[in-house]
């Protein structure tokens, strides 16, 4: 009697691999509140990875010139005593895209990093009082960047009615073009200097007030990865250090930065048509989205006296 083989258990798909499909799925359309089809497909796609991934999603929805939008909300927590969490850390992207493009860096990339994340992260020991909250934002693009129709705007509001304990937000804000070319890198005036010229790195930012959460940041992913890093702390004046979800958390009191391939300064599809899922460096991606996963483990587990 022959004995049939098992047949080899499917290799499961790599990081990049989830990371590309994850763009293709989010960011191969226009989609913002003036294709609310292709938004709505967008939000959809979000919430049932999510929660294949064995979350119970929370949709925060809001009302703002005329349009109905989500923002979505999953987390890991550990309370003691069923108190309410004594540290708040917000891991966080937008998820449309800018008019006239399907947005695949920006910002399909960020995006799909959070997703990973989330998935990375759902077995993670968290410290006792700890909340670790993964966070998809609506709205961040025109006409809605810097008011109270950004999602991130009505997320930091809503935290600060609820009066949580945000220790930290992180968003994720392009991450997904890089480049070994003398040149790729630019710069704002006066850092020209102070900063590669090559666009190979990640970058840690934000303003003189996050300073320290922009060092300890930085200093916990270069512990974690070997994949190149930088970091900057500058005045809000500074061209591009403002321009992400981050500036709503600082403007309701947080310490936020954003971590970014630094968009228009390298990216030379930022904000067009050909923002494509091809663009875009998934394996590098992957090395950032690793380290990032050891920077939250190390954040986010028990403080050890």
């Amino acid at each position: 009697m022959a004995l049939m083989a098992a047949a080899p258990a499917p290799t499961p798909p790599s990081l990049d691999a989830r990371l590309a499909s994850h763009v293709r799925q989010v960011a191969s359309v226009e989609h913002n509140t003036s294709k609310p089809a292709a938004l709505e497909d967008a939000a959809t796609y979000l919430e049932t990875t999510l929660a294949t991934l064995g979350y119970s999603v929370k949709r925060r929805h809001y009302a703002y010139a005329g349009h109905v939008v989500r923002n979505l909300e999953v987390s890991l927590i550990n309370t003691v005593g069923l108190k309410p969490p004594e540290r708040v850390f917000i891991v966080g992207a937008h998820y449309d895209s800018a008019p006239g493009g399907p947005g695949a860096n920006d910002h399909g990339s960020g995006t799909a990093a959070v997703l990973e994340l989330a998935r990375m992260l759902k077995g993670i020991h968290l410290g006792p009082g700890t909340e670790l909250k993964f966070v998809f934002f609506v709205n961040e693009e025109a006409p809605y960047f810097g008011g109270e129709g950004m999602g991130s705007w009505q997320h930091a509001m809503d935290v600060r009615r609820r009066g949580q304990p945000v220790a930290a937000a992180l968003i994720l804000e392009t991450i997904g073009y890089y480049s070994q070319a003398k040149g790729s890198q630019q710069l704002p005036p006066g850092l020209e200097k102070l900063y590669p010229n090559k666009g190979n790195f990640i970058a840690f930012v934000g303003t003189q007030a996050s300073s320290e959460l922009v060092r300890k940041a930085l200093a916990a992913f270069k512990a974690a990865s070997s994949f190149p890093a930088e970091g900057l702390a500058a005045a809000s004046y500074v061209e591009g250090v403002t321009w992400s979800d981050h500036t709503s958390y600082n403007r309701h009191g947080y310490p936020a930065i954003m971590i970014t391939d630094t968009a228009f300064l390298r990216y030379p599809y930022y904000h067009t048509a050909q923002d494509t899922p091809a663009k875009l460096d998934y394996a590098s991606m992957a090395r950032v989205v690793e380290g990032l996963a050891k920077l939250l483990e190390g954040i986010a587990a028990p403080i050890r006296m």
